[in-house]
């Protein structure tokens, strides 16, 4: 039977060891005790935690973080390093941390629509995301709705701080400018057919004339 030291274990799981000793409060993956009250873990103990889930489903865990743009790239590693911690903390290990770049009012977001393909496969098991917004701006339930049709879940953190309010007025911003266009647009066509029955009845009556 091999012996595994706590720092061992830790490194092979990706965590600190101050989260493994939390596992060990939580009774997440209990530690074992040497006569002089020392912990320690065995190879067989190590093996069965990271196939419990395996035995069961292959489906991934994933964090996912978003911002709007290239300038809040410290805001994604605040959103993902809150994620990790809670997962160390519930002793989940993350399959996987997706960085997205876009509009919360984009629906073309590559790696989103990506994840999306992959909740419709059935390969996803939960998401985890710090807020809402920061998986789609409009629409949350709808997709939270499809999810759960394909076996997904989103964990949402409810992390206000990670939802930054320029994004919102941003995005508030963008939705007057597409419908203050259309409504432009909507008003030249409007005098374009005007204009055109005022000439085709100008000309009905310059015929008549004649």
């Amino acid at each position: 039977m091999a012996i595994l030291k706590p720092k061992d274990v830790a490194d092979r799981l990706g965590i600190t060891t101050r989260t493994l000793q939390t596992w060990d409060r939580k009774g997440i993956l209990k530690a074992k005790r040497s006569p002089t009250n020392r912990r320690f873990y065995t190879e067989d103990q190590i093996n069965q935690y990271l196939n419990k889930d395996s035995l069961s489903s292959h489906k991934k865990q994933v964090a996912y973080a978003r911002v709007s743009t290239y300038g809040q790239k410290d805001d994604l590693k605040d959103q993902l390093s809150y994620i990790r911690q809670y997962a160390n903390a519930q002793g989940i290990i993350l399959d996987e941390e997706i960085s997205d770049i876009g509009s919360g009012l984009n629906y073309k977001r590559q790696k989103w629509n990506n994840l999306l393909d992959e909740v419709m496969n059935n390969k996803i098991d939960k998401i985890y995301i710090t807020y809402k917004d920061r998986f789609i701006r409009f629409g949350y339930d709808w997709f939270e709705s499809l999810c759960k049709k394909h076996g997904t879940e989103i964990i949402v953190l409810s992390n206000i701080d990670t939802s930054p309010d320029k994004e919102l007025v941003d995005d508030m911003i963008s939705i007057i400018h597409v419908f203050s266009s259309r409504l432009y647009g909507l008003r030249k066509y409007k005098k374009k057919i005007r204009d055109e029955y005022l000439n085709d009845d100008q000309d009905s009556s310059s015929k008549a004339k004649g």
